[in-house]
């Protein structure tokens, strides 16, 4: 029997403004899908006007200017529900989505659903539930004691997945969707008894766990900066009082 991590899978990924999940706006995205190990995938993207000034750091990182995004992207408003639509097709289909660092693109893709839909990604979800598989928090799990980073570019190089176009979203998505195969065979003894459902269950707990460790470290060094444990989407921000 074919082990969940050799069978479908499909991945999301996004490029954005910044990295405030709250204020940031999405340029790029895409979900990538790939029937079983080896299979040739398919790739949905999408071009993004964001409306907003896109900053040189932004563009630093990813290359799309605000001039490219301005004539060739489309307004957020539809491709932010064709990209919520195909989230939830892949759910229906019980297909996992993997996401590298899922409570930041997730909770983008929320936040625009909400600015440009008047809408949530919840909503999407509320009869089929998204099975989310984030190679950040599976490898810091499985690997815990591992010492150095654990960026996408880090794991491609400890797992031996390819990456030739970092910071492109479909380049980005299939490597995070192999280094989740490459995970999976790695870890094959722990992983093969548990079901994607159960995983993303799992997973809630232990980036909680990860955050929380994460935060103390964050105090012991006099840094304030807050860590949320929430996965794979974070809570709506409290609005503001009048």
């Amino acid at each position: 029997m074919t082990c969940w991590f050799e069978g479908p899978l499909a991945a999301f990924d996004t490029e954005t403004t910044g990295v405030d999940v709250e204020g940031d706006r999405i340029v790029s995205a895409a979900v990538v899908v790939q029937d079983a190990t080896g299979g040739r995938p398919r790739v949905r993207r999408w071009l993004v006007n964001p409306g907003v000034p896109v900053p040189a750091e932004a563009t630093a990182v990813h290359g799309l200017t605000e001039d490219h995004l301005q004539r060739n992207g489309r307004w957020p408003a539809p491709v932010m529900y064709e990209i919520a639509a195909q989230l939830a097709e892949h759910a229906s289909a019980g297909r996992p989505l993997v996401v590298m660092n899922a409570p930041f693109d997730l909770t983008l893709l929320d936040r625009e659903l909400r600015r440009h839909r008047a809408s949530s990604l919840g909503r999407w979800f509320e009869s089929t539930p998204l099975l989310v598989l984030d190679p950040r928090v599976l490898d810091k799990h499985f690997d815990r004691y591992r010492k150095g980073r654990r960026t996408l570019t880090d794991l491609c190089a400890h797992y031996g997945v390819e990456l030739d176009e970092a910071h492109d979203a479909a380049a980005d998505a299939l490597a995070a969707l192999e280094v989740v195969r490459a995970l999976g065979r790695r870890f094959a003894a722990r992983l093969e008894r548990l079901s994607p459902g159960e995983l993303h269950t799992l997973q809630a707990v232990w980036h909680a766990a990860q955050a929380r460790g994460l935060q103390a470290w964050f105090a012991r060094s006099g840094t304030d900066e807050a860590v949320d444990p929430a996965w794979p989407l974070r809570p709506e921000a409290p609005a503001a009082a009048a």
